[in-house]
């Protein structure tokens, strides 16, 4: 089954050097092994859009935008067994940014794709 998970977070400090350097030991052990398929971090929101439809008409509003809490930082895809597996992928992720980003709070979303 295909996976994404969509790291989200209200603070916007980036990675530290070591959490970076966790990152990309996981990321090549799941590329090696087929499981991880794209992944990537995003640029801050100052330097994107958003276009909406609010009533009836749509809306370009370039970044960075007033209403936003929770921020999008990366994403990831991957080719996993079933949910199970994708959970705990995930929680080994996340468990890199609890113990070299202190401070860091955040969301890894796991959504199947349809």
């Amino acid at each position: 089954m295909k996976f994404m998970f969509i790291v989200k977070s209200e603070h916007r400090m980036g990675p530290s050097p070591k959490l970076l350097e966790e990152m990309q030991k996981l990321t090549r052990r799941e590329i090696e092994a087929g499981r991880l398929l794209e992944n990537g971090g995003l640029k801050p929101i100052a330097e994107g859009a958003q276009v909406r439809v609010a009533d009836g008409q749509l809306h370009v509003i370039d970044g960075p935008y007033a209403e936003a809490k929770e921020v999008i930082g990366g994403y990831a895809v991957f080719e996993l067994k079933d949910k199970e597996e994708a959970l705990a992928s995930a929680v080994e992720f996340m468990q890199l940014h609890k113990d070299y980003l202190p401070g860091w709070e955040g969301t890894c979303e796991v959504r199947a794709f349809a």
